[in-house]
C-alpha cells in the first residue's frame, strides 16, 4: 500500500536552496518509503509462518493484520497531535525509534513462544510506521522546486512498491526457508525463533536511520496559518463523495491486504500448486511488483482517461481475475490472482484524490478521515479468515470480490461531486 500523502502545510525552505542541495535528504526519505512498504508486506510471510508455528486457524492468523492495520485507526490522530507539538523531523526520528522497538519485541515474543506478544510487537511496529507516515510525507513536497513536487512523490511511491516487492524474497529466505530446513528436527520453539534474526536486522536498520534523521538539516515546515482555517459552515460529513471515498479506501486496503495475506496458503493448496511455504513466498513479489508497474502505467493512462473510469475498469478486471482464481486450478488460478496486483496499483491514490475533489480548505480534515479508513486492512482480512475457516480458502476470495464491486460503483458514480 502506498504511503498516505498528508497535506504539507506551509513550507519554509532556506533561501537559495535547491533540490540538489537536499539530495541526501531526499534519498533518505525515499529509503523511509521503501522501509515501511517492506515492513508492511513482510506480514504476508509472517502469517503462514506463525499459523504453522502456533497451529492457528485462518481467523486467528488474520489477527496479525488486525493488530497491524488497527494501529492506523488507533494511532493516526494521536500521532498528528504529537507531530504538531514536536515537529515533523522529530516525528520521523520518533517513528523510526518506535518501529525499531517493535522489531526488537519480536525477540522475546519468539523466545517465549507467545502469539499475543507477537501481536503486541506488530502493533508497536505499526504505530511507529503510522507516526512516520504522518511526519515524512510533507518533507517530500518541501525538498526542492514546488513545480516538481509531484514527480518526487511519484518516485517515493515507486520505492514504497519496491519495498513490498522485495520483502517476500527477504522473508522467504530468512524466515520460511530457515524454518523449512530440517523441519522435522526443529522444535516449535526453534521454528518461532526463525523470525528473531530478520527482525533484529530490521531493528538495527531502523535505529541507524533514526540517527541519520536526527542529524539531517531539513527545511522547517509550519502548519496552516490562521487565515487558512476553514470558516465555512458546511459540515465535512455533508460531502457524499468524501464519505463514499472513505468507504472506498476501507474496502480497497482491505481487499489488497487480504489477498496478499492468503497468497502463500492459496499457492499451497493441492488444487492450485501444492507449493511449500518458502517456494510460494517467492511468487508474492509478482503480486506487489505488478502494483509497482501498474502505478506508472496508470499515471500515463489517466492523462487522457478520467480517473473514475480507470478506477472502474481496474476494479472490474480485479473481480474477473479473482473469480477465475476461485473457479480455476493450477497455473491459471495462480496467474489470475497474481495479476490482481497490477490492477490494484492505481486504486489507493485515485480513490484518495477523487474523495478530496472540491473540498478546498476542508481537505486537511478530509485527509484525516481517509487515513482512518485504512483500518480496512485490519477488518477485511479477518472477515476473509472467518469465511476461509467455514467455507474453504478458495471460496473466501469472494470477500475481496464484494470490495471491488463497491469500488466500481465509486469510480463510475459515487465519486461525482454533488451540487450543493
Amino acid at each position: 500500500m502506498a504511503g498516505v500523502q498528508a497535506p504539507a502545510g506551509d513550507v519554509r525552505v532556506p533561501a537559495g536552496e535547491t533540490t540538489g542541495d537536499f539530495r541526501f535528504a531526499l534519498t533518505a526519505l525515499t529509503v523511509l518509503f521503501f522501509m515501511w512498504g517492506f515492513l508492511t508486506c513482510l506480514n504476508d510471510i509472517l502469517i503462514p509462518h506463525l499459523k504453522a508455528v502456533f497451529d492457528l486457524n485462518y481467523t486467528q492468523a488474520m489477527l496479525i493484520q488486525f493488530c497491524f492495520f488497527g494501529a492506523y485507526f488507533t494511532v493516526s490522530l494521536p500521532a498528528g497531535a504529537l507531530v504538531k507539538r514536536i515537529g515533523f523531523q522529530r516525528g520521523i526520528v520518533g517513528g523510526l525509534m518506535v518501529a525499531s522497538l517493535g522489531c526488537l519485541l519480536f525477540y522475546p515474543a519468539a523466545g517465549n513462544q507467545s502469539y499475543p506478544l507477537f501481536l503486541g510487537a506488530l502493533f508497536v511496529l505499526a504505530s511507529g510506521i503510522t507516526l512516520l507516515q504522518v511526519s515524512a510525507n510533507p518533507y517530500v513536497t518541501a525538498l526542492g522546486d514546488p513545480n516538481t513536487a509531484s514527480s518526487r512523490l511519484t518516485m517515493t511511491q515507486a520505492f514504497n512498491s519496491l519495498g513490498t516487492t522485495v520483502a517476500p524474497l527477504f522473508g522467504g529466505v530468512l524466515i520460511l526457508s530457515a524454518a523449512a530446513s530440517g523441519l522435522d528436527a526443529m522444535s516449535p520453539k526453534a521454528e518461532a525463533e526463525a523470525v528473531q534474526l530478520p527482525y533484529l536486522i530490521l531493528a538495527g536498520v531502523l535505529a541507524f536511520l533514526a540517527v541519520v534523521f536526527s542529524r539531517l538539516d531539513l527545511p522547517e515546515i509550519d502548519g496552516p496559518k490562521d487565515d487558512a482555517v476553514d470558516t465555512e459552515s458546511t459540515s465535512i460529513w455533508s460531502h457524499r463523495h468524501l464519505i463514499l471515498g472513505a468507504v472506498g479506501i476501507f474496502v480497497y486496503v482491505g481487499a489488497e491486504v487480504s489477498i496478499g495475506s492468503f497468497l502463500v496458503n492459496f499457492f499451497g493448496l493441492e488444487s492450485v500448486a501444492g507449493l511449500e511455504e518458502a517456494k510460494a513466498a517467492h511468487y508474492i513479489m509478482y503480486y506487489w511488483g505488478g502494483a509497482m508497474v501498474g502505478r506508472f502505467i496508470g499515471a500515463v493512462v489517466m492523462r487522457s482517461v478520467s480517473p473514475g473510469k480507470v478506477l472502474g475498469f481496474n476494479a472490474s478486471a480485479s473481480i474477473l481475475l479473482v473469480l477465475v482464481a476461485i473457479v480455476a486450478s493450477g497455473p491459471v488460478a495462480m496467474a489470475a490472482i497474481l495479476l490482481v496486483g497490477l490492477f490494484n496499483s492505481i486504486m489507493f491514490p485515485t480513490i484518495f484524490s477523487l474523495a478530496l475533489q472540491g473540498l478546498g480548505k476542508q481537505a486537511g480534515q478530509a485527509s484525516g478521515i481517509l487515513c482512518l479508513a485504512i483500518v480496512g486492512g485490519a477488518l477485511v482480512p479477518l472477515l476473509q479468515g472467518v469465511v476461509a475457516d467455514t467455507a474453504g480458502l478458495q471460496l473466501s476470495f469472494l470477500v475481496p470480490v464484494v470490495c471491488y464491486a463497491f469500488i466500481i460503483f465509486y469510480g463510475l458514480k459515487g465519486s461525482q461531486v454533488s451540487a450543493d
